[in-house]
């Protein structure tokens, strides 16, 4: 099997707070559920294990865009939002941070017997990617998360992240069983970050002589028979910028989201009288459902759906993340009944948006964005992390009494 991607992003601390991580693990659910009814199990799998499009997934549940916290929320919220719903669903969520990572063998039996799988080949299978992205491959990263998603047909995706601490970067590592032919020969389609020198890899077709043999290690750059992989390489800055976004398509969702004519047209294929701001959330929620891998490539666009937990590139909307995720919601229960033309008009606003970006020159002002959104944010609920320290501040100073 080859690896899918690779992801290097800034480490990040902090924590997801209470009032986004309940919000990240309905609408993460929400939108799977939409591509796992357009594309079936195996094409949410197959997005899973695209670093660009999992980067632009948590940019739009509200998670920093560029930050290595990405990974554990994003997965940390669907395995609370999906394991629940495997029999409707059919993905089931194994392993996570830290000591729930070594749980994921044991997890991965239980589903088995629940499935009819050959568990302990699922076990192996799960050791064996963290073995070669912890052990067979000397890149200075060392494994924290460990996550496997498995459907019931025994179709499979690992994402799993590792840590260096000498130069402060997290690298996501992707798998997808549909590529996978041999684990210790070539077995990554690519593992890129920004140069550390040579590292080792055990893996590579090249060192078949040295693994056999034992008699040397093979030291060579895998980037020259590795380079097809599908890369990211997040900036270390923390705010957005307008280098980080393609303002053609920006433009195409402001708009269709602001501009009159558009808007209308636009509200009637979800819900009449839709208003502008929870249109544009929603222009970027459908892309992330129904967009193709190439229009992931600046994943801080999707930042302009519902912003990020730290205000950039502004605050989280908390009133319109709620009504993003009541027009999906309606949406999904609607066609579990069969009355999919809420989803059909889903696809009709995606269409839309595209011919907009094709059709016209629509660039956003980038500036202008980022201004017009700080200016309403307390309008929309606007939400940031450093609002709950505020509050806790001053709900541990001492009140004064009066008596």
């Amino acid at each position: 099997m080859k690896r899918s991607g690779t992801a290097d992003l800034p480490l990040h601390g902090g924590r997801v707070p209470a009032w986004l991580a309940g919000r990240m693990m309905e609408l993460g659910t929400a939108i799977a559920e939409q591509i796992i009814l357009n594309e079936g199990q195996s094409g949410f799998l197959s997005r899973l294990s695209d670093p660009f499009w999992f980067q632009s997934y948590g940019a739009v549940m509200g998670m920093d865009w560029h930050s290595s916290g990405i990974t554990t929320s994003v997965l940390g919220a669907l395995k609370r939002g999906m394991n629940p719903k495997f029999s409707e669903l059919g993905l089931m969520f194994c392993g996570g941070r830290g000591r729930h990572s070594i749980k994921t063998p044991d997890e991965l039996r239980a589903f088995s017997l629940r499935a009819g799988l050959d568990g302990e080949e699922l076990a192996r299978t799960s050791r064996l990617t963290a073995r070669v992205d912890n052990n067979a491959v000397a890149d200075g990263f060392q494994l924290y998360l460990h996550s496997f998603v498995i459907a019931a047909s025994g179709e499979w995706a690992v994402v799993q992240q590792g840590m260096n601490p000498d130069n402060k970067l997290a690298r996501r590592y992707h798998w997808h069983s549909a590529a996978v032919r041999d684990f210790v020969s070539n077995p990554h389609t690519a593992i890129v970050g920004e140069s550390q020198g040579e590292i080792l890899n055990l893996v590579d077709a090249r060192a078949a002589k040295a693994r056999h043999a034992l008699l040397s290690i093979a030291k060579d750059s895998p980037a020259s028979s590795l380079a097809s992989a599908r890369k990211l390489v997040l900036p270390a800055h923390h705010d957005v910028r307008a280098a980080d976004v393609d303002l053609k398509r920006l433009g195409a969702v402001l708009a269709v989201a602001h501009e009159k004519d558009l808007r209308d047209f636009a509200s009637l294929l979800l819900v009449e009288g839709l208003g502008p701001r929870t249109l544009q959330s929603l222009a970027l929620i459908v892309e992330v459902v129904h967009g193709a891998p190439s229009r992931f490539s600046d994943p801080a666009r999707f930042s302009f759906a519902h912003g990020g937990k730290d205000g950039h590139p502004f605050p989280v909307p908390l009133k319109t993340y709620d009504e993003s995720l009541a027009v999906l919601r309606r949406s999904l229960n609607a066609a579990h009944l069969g009355h999919t033309e809420k989803l059909e008009g889903f696809r009709r606003l995606d269409r839309l948006t595209r011919s907009v970006e094709t059709n016209r020159e629509p660039l956003a002002d980038f500036d202008a964005a980022i201004a017009h959104e700080r200016s309403i944010s307390s309008q929309f609920g606007g939400r940031t992390v450093f609002d709950d320290r505020a509050e806790r501040r001053s709900a541990s100073k001492p009140q004064m009494s009066l008596f």
